[in-house]
């Protein structure tokens, strides 16, 4: 016996469907948050190779960079990039990049290296384009730069805008700490992401 009246049944339906269609976006604007607060917390750039617990094993807290940006802010949001990378390249290790030597996954720095999560966002995520316009990137996207000599860069974009209001800010560790600044196209974009399990 249905005891719900029509209008009462699409009232539920309708919020069903606002709900699910809202939902990543939640997602990512609370991606962001925790991408700001830990901006809080006081970090030395430190490219050590650390022997660190599995899953959800993290590198000393006062250390990292910005690759921890990035793992620390999903960390918050319960998902563990350490086990999630770790376990996807262990499935599919002739799809990552090969530039360390290795011959097989190591749980302790694979989730560490933007080559490797550019992979595995590409894989699990979404791409987004890569463009210079500033209306293409919103908070909660992953970013990642091409830096001079070679080197790969990354970061989490945030609510906060540039002083001109054009673009959203970036919190990054690109020497100085788990920073904000506005830098999105400070260097060439080379990856765009969203990513939510």
């Amino acid at each position: 016996m249905n005891i719900l009246h029509p209008v009462t049944k699409g009232v539920l339906l309708f919020l069903m469907c606002f709900q699910t269609a809202f939902a990543p976006s939640h997602f990512y604007h609370q991606l962001a948050d925790s991408a700001l607060l830990l901006t809080r917390q006081k970090v030395m750039y430190d490219l050590s190779y650390f022997s660190i617990n599995y899953p959800m094993g993290d590198v000393p807290v006062d250390k990292g960079v910005c690759t921890d940006v990035v793992i620390r802010a999903y960390r918050k949001m319960g998902i563990d990039l350490q086990k999630e990378v770790h376990e996807d390249m262990r499935l599919n290790f002739n799809g990552y990049p090969k530039y360390w030597g290795l011959n097989k996954t190591d749980r302790n720095i694979d989730h560490r290296r933007v080559p490797n999560l550019m992979v595995f966002f590409s894989r699990k995520g979404v791409v987004l384009p890569v463009s210079k316009n500033a209306a293409d990137y919103r908070a909660g996207d992953i970013v990642c730069w091409q830096l001079p000599r070679g080197m790969k860069h990354i970061g989490l974009l945030v609510h906060q805008r540039s002083k001109d209001g054009k673009r959203p800010l970036v919190i990054h560790n690109i020497g100085a700490g788990q920073v904000m600044e506005d830098v999105l196209f400070d260097y060439p974009v080379i990856g765009h992401y969203r990513y939510a399990k």
